[in-house]
């Protein structure tokens, strides 16, 4: 066992592991930036405030509550009291509707539900002022496992499976955080765009921001120029965690100004369309780096420097392997809990549904996409997201999907300059015909579920569609 390992282990079984491993440091050291800075200090007091709030509300060790909060300094100062007191949090995140987290409750049984009485902010703020919070009371269970944190999954790719993390697992997640070359350090910045509520967000940039000793700051707004006025206000090294909607950003930014500051963006999510990624280098004197996980395991693997693109390097301490063209990860125990399909998790390995492949001399992974995304044409298999990659760099698309349906279908986004034709004739060019889609739908947008990742589905597909831009 590792130093490191021998004190987070110490951390968890004293109990202490909030004030451990995420709030200890000095005083006066800011460690958070929404409107206005926040040092150490003022975040412990605010935590401990908050936990003797909770606990006149009925909140004991063992207490299970659901935050659905927006990015906010009351989402981190609540999410960090539930785990003082020794509670569950389930996260849901802000932008669901009351009717879906009715649901979710009824599935996840929280005892509390903490919830915002009224905010301050608007469309495109990266952060809301939370001007009160509701602690409501529900006919829940308390925890009967020691998983501190409930996510749900995105559901991109299906329904949305219940993922239970230990305080021992994060803590490990942290620490292959501190092993990785090319994270943010101890007096440095991290610019977060990703959600809070989910794993990048929460793990890679706020946990382990004030783990590391890093500036956690959220841009008041969330525009190409707001995200790059909130990097040129501080003078630190600034790493800036996103996804690649975010990259599109800020390549649209017409003529930025010289940031020296910036020395990193790192995204995580989907693939970065080569010629998006291009236009970022061509702007911006910093690294374009990829990382690669699942809500189920936090970080898989990386490529901070964007020198092994579009291979990565496995995680510190994470174990892989591919079985039947499959990305395995080796995990202690099952990350479900609730009923879900048992072929998920077998053995000690995680199936991660993605297709993928392992360099036997360097170990570098190249994840290829979904496995549901391997189709047979004529006997020939086609992976949709090479293809999808291709049609993304065409003169004049703006995104692509593409999905199987009793043949290849693209969805695409495309300037009004652009027809079908262009389309076809653009690919003729780059791919086998057995490769191109016979079918091409032109949208306004494509759907997304609340966390930026494009939904697959082909009945969310069919009803975003334009039907009179439909051709063969």
């Amino acid at each position: 066992m590792t130093v490191e390992a021998a004190k987070a282990t110490r951390a968890v079984l004293s109990g202490n592991w909030v004030d451990d491993i995420l709030l200890g440091g000095a005083d006066a050291e800011v460690c958070l930036w929404l409107d206005e800075p926040i040092d150490r200090a003022q975040l412990r007091h605010a935590v401990r405030v908050r936990q003797i709030e909770l606990a006149a509300e009925g909140v004991r060790r063992g207490g299970t509550v659901a935050l659905w909060l927006p990015p906010s300094l009351e989402f981190v100062v609540t999410l960090l009291a539930v785990w003082r007191s020794g509670g569950r949090a389930i996260l849901f995140d802000y932008r669901l509707t009351q009717h879906e987290v009715d649901l979710a409750c009824q599935r996840l049984r929280p005892q509390f539900v903490v919830r915002a009485r009224g905010t301050r902010g608007g469309a495109l703020r990266g952060y809301l002022d939370v001007v009160d919070t509701i602690v409501e009371a529900r006919s829940g269970l308390p925890a009967t496992t020691e998983h501190v944190l409930i996510q749900l999954s995105s559901g991109s790719t299906g329904p949305s499976k219940v993922i239970g993390r230990t305080a021992e697992n994060l803590i490990a997640e942290l620490g292959r955080y501190s092993r990785m070359a090319g994270v943010a350090g101890e007096g440095e910045r991290i610019v977060l765009l990703s959600s809070m509520v989910h794993v990048l967000g929460l793990v890679g940039g706020v946990m382990f921001g004030l783990h590391a000793g890093a500036q956690v700051v959220v841009p008041q707004r969330m525009t190409g120029e707001g995200i790059l006025r909130t990097v040129a206000a501080g003078d630190a090294p600034t790493t800036v965690i996103g996804v690649p909607f975010h990259i599109e950003l800020l390549t649209a930014v017409a003529d930025p100004a010289p940031l020296s500051q910036l020395i990193r963006m790192t995204t995580g999510g989907e693939l970065v369309r080569p010629r998006v990624a291009e236009a970022f280098l061509d702007r911006y004197s910093a690294f374009l780096g990829t990382m690669y996980g699942m809500t189920e395991t936090g970080v898989i693997a990386e490529d901070l420097s964007g020198g092994h693109r579009p291979a990565l390097a496995p995680a510190p301490g994470m174990e892989l392997r591919v079985a039947g063209g499959e990305l395995l990860v080796r995990t202690a125990r099952t990350p479900y809990l609730g009923a879900v399909d048992p072929t998920r998790w077998v053995d000690g390995w995680l199936h991660t549904k993605d297709a993928g492949t392992i360099d036997a001399a360097t170990g570098l992974v190249t994840v290829l996409g979904r496995l549901d995304a391997q189709v047979s044409i004529g006997g020939l298999k086609v992976d949709l997201m090479e293809i999808e990659q291709v049609v993304s760099g065409l003169p004049g698309v703006t995104e692509a999907v593409l999905v199987y349906d009793r043949g290849i279908a693209a969805y695409v986004v495309v300037d009004d300059s652009v027809t079908v034709a262009d389309l076809q004739e653009g690919l003729a060019a780059q791919v086998a015909p057995y490769k191109r889609p016979q079918r091409y739908t032109v949208l306004d947008k494509l759907p997304r579920t609340v966390t930026g990742k494009i939904v697959r589905d082909l009945a969310a597909l069919a009803a975003a569609r334009r039907p009179e831009c439909d051709a063969a």
